[in-house]
């Protein structure tokens, strides 16, 4: 049941003064923005101009930031890619770097024709992915943004270039292979969050303060309830001195219910869900600067990186560069990565030993 629910107890179970004991609980937390329907997104349907994305572009733009390992991993291989690349007049620094977030964040990458007065590629300039959709008609993509699509764009016919992630379910849009991770990112952020506003409250209910003394009077009761009360914001977490002449050694007692402050799970929330975003990223912890918890630790940081290159971003690479057959000009090409043996891995994925040309 949502809300609190009031027993009382009645008949036997008054106490002197006609008051009666109460019991009370809350019910089932619930989430304020819930996920658990994102599924009932995953459909593409259309307005007659556009078809919509089959997740929020702005949920997964807002993603960006739920957890510092899905951001890192995300920089990481942003970081790798505009390392390795190589200048072109068409495609600027500026212009790719966000074309590789939009891909990698986003699930679906978009450059722009823009002519020159001869009709030529003039340069590739990027469309923000959370604001482009697909058109209805073939070649067609619109740039949406304001209330309802009140501000929307038609590019040129056959002017963008998409470059999306595979869907099992449609192909008008991409999804981020790290979709699968979306529930642990946001658990990382609320277990975070929940920790901030416990510190902050300083208010919790961790425990039962029993009075049984006899020669506590209803002032004396009431001063410990308005001090408790106040045991919030600033001045939390200080001890409260109770005297009460001539009482008995239980008169006043502190029973736990619940230890907050050492089991609520954060630690083991935390790593998990942390876990579970490298594993979809598949992103080596030490690359991104996770402290091993074992005095073995996670191994050398540069046979780390030599595979990681290989198997991750070489693959991205060459998705990348279909825009060379797209555009019919070489866009964009990176240089050789150097393996910490000397060892060569061109952009097509080859690896050249040290001291070969």
């Amino acid at each position: 049941m949502s809300g609190q629910e009031l027993i009382e107890h009645k008949g036997e179970g008054t106490v002197e003064g006609g008051g009666k004991p109460m019991i009370f609980t809350f019910g089932d937390p619930e989430s304020v923005l819930d996920r658990r329907e994102l599924s009932s997104y995953f459909e593409v349907w259309h307005n007659n101009r556009w078809f919509e994305p089959p997740l929020p572009m702005d949920t997964l733009a807002r993603s960006f930031n739920m957890s510092p390992h899905h951001r890192s991993a995300i920089a990481l291989k942003i970081n790798l890619l505009v390392a390795r690349l190589q200048p072109s007049r068409w495609l600027s620094p500026d212009d790719f770097e966000r074309f590789a977030m939009d891909f990698l964040q986003m699930g679906n990458g978009y450059l722009e024709w823009v002519p020159n007065m001869a009709g030529r590629l003039a340069k590739a300039k990027v469309a923000l992915a959370r604001h482009v959709r697909r058109g209805t008609k073939p070649g067609q993509y619109w740039f949406v943004t304001g209330p309802m699509g009140s501000l929307d764009h038609e590019f040129a016919r056959d002017s963008i270039f998409h470059l999306q992630q595979p869907d099992v379910a449609q192909e008008i849009y991409g999804l981020p292979e790290w979709l699968s991770a979306l529930q642990s990112g946001l658990l990382n952020e609320n277990a975070t969050l929940f920790r901030r506003r416990y510190y902050l409250n300083g208010a919790h209910a961790g425990f039962i303060l029993y009075v049984s003394e006899p020669l506590v009077d209803n002032e004396t009761a009431e001063a410990i309830e308005q001090r408790m009360k106040s045991a919030k914001g600033l001045g939390n977490f200080k001890n409260m001195f109770v005297h009460v002449p001539n009482g008995k050694k239980d008169g006043i007692q502190l029973m736990p219910i619940a230890d907050v402050a050492a089991k609520d799970e954060f630690s083991n929330v935390k790593n998990i869900s942390r876990d579970d975003l490298l594993a979809a990223h598949r992103t080596p912890p030490q690359l991104i600067g996770i402290i091993p918890q074992n005095n073995g630790g996670f191994g050398k940081v540069s046979e780390a990186l030599d595979s990681y290159f290989e198997i991750e971003i070489v693959p991205i690479m060459k998705r990348m560069r279909r825009m060379n057959d797209w555009f019919g000009l070489e866009l964009l090409n990176f240089s050789d990565y150097v393996c910490s043996n000397g060892d060569r891995i061109t952009q097509e994925g080859e690896r050249m030993p040290a001291g070969a040309r």
